[in-house]
């Protein structure tokens, strides 16, 4: 059976992967057992996906960043270069989780639908990005991420909003948000922002 993406000739692509069609992997790609990739996806070229790890449709992941086992990213999520994702919190080369679940066990990380996360930002397991947040480039995200969030340093704090459409938003005196770009109206009640219809 033909595939229905497209992968460059030095990529390898397990047949135990599940891969959406109008997805390309570019050069130096490794796709393993059980990994889940969805439909129209990009993968730059020195990417891993590992076994386990679960991508959305629509996902777009730039050069030399690795998804590991138990992280997730949700449909049109955007990977910017050189991200690290983790797994383990509190890793020991002599006591693997596997060998020694006394001492602790691998941890999910669940970016949400539409979240923008920079160049070599460092996303510590455990942990949720809210959807359409948008991590800066460099940062390292410790904690739970609410949704619409602008994260930036380290340790990542939120410094304000973001649009869907991924512009700052500007709230006035009555907690609402009117995006001066795509015209989105957004609501701020106790550091939870919200989409208005």
């Amino acid at each position: 059976m033909e595939n229905k993406f497209w992968s460059h000739k030095t990529v390898e692509v397990s047949d135990k992967a599940k891969i959406g069609e109008g997805t390309k992997i570019w050069h130096n790609c490794q796709v393993l057992d059980n990994a889940q990739i969805g439909k129209n996806c990009v993968i730059g070229h020195n990417c891993l996906v590992d076994g386990g790890a679960k991508i959305g449709n629509n996902v777009k992941i730039e050069s030399n960043t690795d998804v590991w086992n138990l992280v997730e990213l949700k449909d049109y999520v955007f990977i910017g270069p050189s991200v690290v994702f983790t797994n383990d919190p509190n890793p020991r080369a002599k006591y693997s989780k596997k060998d020694y679940p006394q001492y602790g066990k691998w941890e999910a990380t669940i970016i949400e639908e539409g979240v923008s996360i920079g160049a070599n930002a460092t996303i510590v397991c455990g942990n949720k990005i809210g959807k359409w947040a948008f991590v800066g480039a460099g940062s390292v995200v410790t904690k739970d991420i609410s949704d619409y969030a602008l994260v930036v340093g380290v340790p990542g704090k939120i410094i304000g909003w973001v649009c869907k459409c991924g512009n700052k938003l500007n709230f006035d005196s009555n907690d609402k948000a009117i995006c001066k770009i795509c015209d989105r109206k957004y609501s701020e009640k106790e550091e939870k922002v919200n989409q208005l219809k």
